[in-house]
């Protein structure tokens, strides 16, 4: 049978019963950034295909044109929700490339925020994805949960959403006198909000059954498209990068690694509130072991002096300058560092010829293959089953662009 040219429609009549519809970009679930074009039989979903291409901050590219440590900003707009891990992501993966290892406190402040940034990060995801289905007091108790957290961020460094905390070598600045009491305060408000939540959702009839047997992805594909993260342990596969391959001091700590069975949408919802649990956990036992001393690294062919310093020392100011303005230089060679990120794993791939600026820089984002796995996902489900799955998988523009 003869069809009409394809219109570019909104809806499009494919004709036996199918329809072509867009999700997106504009569709309030898909954050204004993603493009899912689904074929759907009444309203059952045949076929998705998810473009990305309406987001671009070019960070790659970006970065091979800045010296190393004017890329950590940049790193903040990957994962605008749990920033403190991309920073802490590129800066390990610079020291790799130096051969330094920084101060004991410093690592210890690393992954105090990094978990700080995790329950961010989930608490983002349950609290928007439920709003989404309807939860909207849901919302409300998480991101004032969230809020708690934020402040901590902002006692920290100063920022709130974008705080470019790392420093190759370090730090910007050491925690302030009193974070410890501040931290204990909000973590007890995260526990309170998240309890609240788990009450009203958990075993809710109507949350349970949108989440429940929808999305599903098995261990198998999971594994197949390189999903990692929360999708990849709800799916029953039991992969951590800080258990895997520990970084920083995380085999220090004592934490569970929270892991499903069904892969579906519901598993990854309890996955996730279970990994805040764990987080908190790792972040007070961070705070308990913190030790004294710099938060620096030594040399000032790495890190730059303090202020103090340059005010009053010829070789420091000179330090001071050639590291501003040339940055620090890394021999030439190439490595990988991953980082578990709240989605998954996050690795940085930089390449070096010896100068100040990276030859090379590429990252490894969690979110790309979590997206190039939602049709899998999607496919032969309901329309409205789209909705719930994308809000679980948690899906961050900034890190996705390729």
């Amino acid at each position: 049978m003869n069809r009409a040219p394809a219109k570019n429609w909104d809806i499009e009549d494919l004709g036996e019963g199918r329809l072509a519809l867009n999700m997106g970009p504009s569709h309030p679930a898909m954050h204004g950034i993603v493009r899912l074009l689904v074929t759907l039989e009444g309203e059952r979903v045949v076929s998705a295909d998810p473009e990305i291409g309406y987001l671009h901050r070019g960070f790659e590219k970006t970065c091979e044109n800045v010296t190393w440590n004017q890329c950590i900003p940049y790193t903040d707009r990957l994962n605008y929700v749990s920033p403190f891990i991309n920073n802490a992501g590129f800066a390990l993966a610079v020291e790799k490339l130096l051969g330094v290892e920084p101060p004991a406190r410093c690592q210890y402040i690393r992954v105090l925020m990094s978990e700080i940034s995790r329950v961010t990060d989930h608490l983002t995801c349950i609290g928007a994805s439920a709003m989404e289905l309807g939860a909207f007091t849901v919302y409300f108790y998480l991101i004032n949960a969230r809020e708690a957290m934020y402040r901590l961020g902002d006692l920290a460094c100063g920022a709130r959403v974008t705080p470019a905390y790392a420093r190759v070598g370090g730090l910007a600045n050491d925690l302030p006198p009193g974070f410890a009491a501040e931290a204990a305060a909000a973590f007890k408000a995260v526990r309170e909000n998240l309890a609240d939540a788990d009450r009203l959702l958990t075993r809710n009839r109507i949350f349970h059954d949108r989440l429940r047997g929808t999305g599903t992805l098995t261990k198998e594909d999971a594994v197949a498209m390189s999903v990692t993260g929360p999708a990849l342990r709800a799916a029953g596969m039991p992969f951590d990068v800080r258990k895997a391959s520990p970084y920083l001091v995380y085999d220090r700590f004592d934490f569970d690694v929270p892991v499903g069975s069904n892969g579906d949408n519901y598993d990854r919802y309890l996955v996730r509130m279970e990994e805040i649990r764990q987080s908190l956990r790792i972040a007070e036992q961070a705070l308990a072991q913190l030790p004294g001393g710099p938060v620096n690294h030594p040399s000032y062919a790495v890190i730059l002096p303090p202020k103090a310093e340059t005010h009053g020392c010829i070789e420091a100011l000179m330090a001071h300058f050639k590291l501003t303005v040339d940055g620090v230089k890394p021999p030439a060679g190439e490595v990988y560092q991953a980082v578990e990120g709240a989605n998954g794993e996050l690795g940085f791939y930089l390449v070096s010829d010896g100068t100040g600026r990276p030859w090379r820089v590429r990252v490894r984002p969690p979110s790309l293959p979590l997206t190039a796995a939602l049709p899998a996902m999607v496919k032969g489900g309901y329309i409205a089953d789209v909705v719930a799955t994308f809000g679980q998988i948690n899906m961050i523009g900034g890190e996705l662009e390729r």
